[in-house]
């Protein structure tokens, strides 16, 4: 693994899409090896705040500190963010997550390629290195997502929506590999929407409404009546509301 996660800051966060806040002043820490997932209302910013800790969304206010540099944060999208029509192959794929060692024009070694088959193995896709992404199903297509983030060897890995539309064996199997990675030490952070699953699995969740509801041990944090100030909170949401008015701190660098 790459160098031991260190803690994740946010202090005073703001990130906004045109001026309107998708993440609203938040504060808190992912503590190193923490396991935490993400819960909220839809458009509460979830995604945002993954990306933005992926560096792909930059912060209109506040910081955030502790991230590793970009080679230490492994990113797994939504599936449907993903266009899955595209002629690649499932170990073109898994390949993928050595893009921080090869770069664009570096031919894949032989030891890349085995480890590449060690991840699909891992994984359950044993044998599926040469079918092309387009026959999987949903399903399988995220155990190759997976298979790529385990050749990321990240310290730090973020999560969207993981196990949405999956059939039961294959939430259990990619569960294994969440409680793999969290065993090693490493900092995951889900977006998650089985509030079952949650309780069972995160030790840690942050109930997130654009605002912070609550951000510890999990089961101090989905309490009914969080969970109904969050449901309220998003009723209240217009799609025209004006643009954020409290003052804005310098961004993170």
């Amino acid at each position: 693994m790459n160098p031991a996660p260190s803690e994740i800051r946010l202090s005073d966060l703001t990130i906004c899409h045109d001026r309107r806040p998708a993440v609203h002043h938040l504060s808190g820490r992912f503590a190193p090896g923490s396991l935490t997932a993400v819960v909220g209302p839809n458009g509460a910013g979830k995604t945002t705040l993954l990306r933005a800790l992926a560096g792909l969304h930059r912060p209109q206010s506040g910081r955030i500190e502790g991230l590793p540099r970009p080679a230490g944060i492994a990113l797994l999208p939504q599936q449907a963010a993903i266009d899955r029509g595209f002629p690649v192959t499932c170990r073109d794929v898994v390949l993928l997550g050595l893009w921080a060692e090869t770069g664009p024009f570096r031919a894949v070694p032989r030891e890349g390629q085995a480890r590449a088959a060690l991840a699909l193995e891992a994984v359950g896709l044993g044998g599926f290195g040469a079918r092309p992404i387009g026959s999987l199903s949903a399903g399988q297509f995220q155990r190759v997502l997976f298979a790529r983030l385990l050749l990321q060897d990240a310290p730090v890995i973020l999560l969207d929506e993981p196990f949405n539309a999956l059939d039961a064996r294959t939430v259990a199997d990619l569960l294994g590999v969440v409680r793999r990675w969290h065993g090693e030490g490493r900092t995951v952070i889900a977006v998650l929407h089985d509030l079952d699953l949650v309780r069972r699995e995160f030790p840690d969740t942050l109930l997130l409404a654009r605002e912070g509801l609550g951000w510890g041990p999990t089961e101090a944090v989905l309490t009914a009546p969080n969970r109904l100030r969050a449901r309220m909170m998003a009723e209240a949401w217009a799609t025209d509301a004006a643009a954020c008015g409290r003052p804005l701190r310098a961004s993170a660098a």
